[in-house]
């Protein structure tokens, strides 16, 4: 007896340490969890050299003859290589390699002061990775502000790359509501409309989430003013993205409010043989919260022989 009232004295312990930990460093604690889940999955904990430094990534090998399918997914602004956790897995399942780096000054790769963390630069960075891994041809998937950095790297080197997914991708002229302080939340209110503007109908952030993640932002800040400040003229896609000759798939979030849906279909009109697949009832991180829809469209259009052409779908909740 005396044997299981310690035990039951140290799962409650726990249970209270890791109820504290939660409060006071939530965003940590669920990244944790997410680095469990990975592993739990068997996706590997990664590093590669590469001119700008030892960079981390994740990597997912299905148990398939021949390794399965490459491809790379490139994360957006402000984020790592952890928001891709559920598209990971589910990639994983149906037979692909995929490979997810962070990006120059984000998550566990380099954070250099005299980086380059322009559009063009970030390019080089992802080129240098795929180079560094010594793929020959990989497929290729950019979310937000990834998208237009994996549209430039299929225009720059179109021999590398197979084919190309987006989702909300960045890199054509739209309106951005308060640009210059949509990114730089200074209060908790800031964090809730940053995010109820990625994701329209979440529910409200608790507040100790919100204090969380606003010191989490901030600790980033430095990059994501580097990335913003550097966006130029130049790494636009409108007078380039026409002359792309490898297969697109354009994922969108119905519902996203930061990047808008006539985005989407402005790129889709641009090059008249690419697909737009449209999530109804889903947002700007439609990769990681419409994982299963998102998975699937990617999965099939990679998949497809011959390459998809020219439509446009509406798809609905698997629920």
């Amino acid at each position: 007896m005396r044997t299981l009232g310690r035990i039951v004295l140290v799962v409650v312990v726990l249970g209270v340490l890791l109820g504290v930990a939660y409060y006071l460093r939530p965003i940590w604690v669920m990244r944790q969890g997410t680095h469990f889940g990975l592993f739990l999955s068997r996706v590997q904990s990664n590093y590669v050299l590469t001119p700008e430094g030892r960079v981390h990534y994740y990597e997912a090998e299905p148990g398939v003859p021949g390794g399965g399918i490459p491809i790379v997914l490139v994360h957006g602004l402000g984020d790592r290589d952890e928001a891709w956790a559920p598209m990971l897995k589910r990639l994983k399942r149906a037979g692909f390699h995929v490979y997810a780096p962070d990006l120059l000054g984000y998550g566990r790769s380099p954070k250099p002061q005299d980086g380059d963390y322009s559009i063009s630069g970030q390019t080089k960075f992802v080129y240098d990775f795929i180079q560094s891994l010594g793929l020959q041809k990989t497929d290729i998937g950019g979310w937000s502000m990834g998208g237009w950095i994996a549209l430039k790297l299929a225009l720059d080197h179109p021999e590398l790359i197979d084919r190309v997914v987006v989702y909300d991708p960045a890199g054509l002229r739209f309106e951005l509501k308060e640009p210059g302080k949509l990114f730089e939340p200074q209060t908790t209110d800031d964090v809730q409309r940053l995010f109820s503007v990625m994701e329209p109908d979440a529910k409200p952030i608790p507040m100790y989430v919100r204090r969380d993640l606003l010191r989490a932002i901030q600790n980033m800040q430095w990059t994501i003013d580097k990335n913003l400040s550097s966006m130029n003229e130049n790494d636009l896609l409108e007078p380039r993205l026409p002359s792309l000759t490898e297969p697109l798939l354009i994922v969108w979030g119905a519902d996203d409010h930061l990047i808008p849906l006539s985005v989407g279909q402005q790129m889709h009109r641009m090059v008249p043989a690419s697909e737009l697949d449209i999530l109804a009832g889903c947002g700007h991180l439609e990769p990681n919260r419409c994982s299963a829809r998102s998975a699937q469209a990617t999965a099939d259009f990679l998949k497809a022989n011959p390459v998809p052409s020219g439509s446009v779908r509406t798809l609905q909740s698997m629920h």
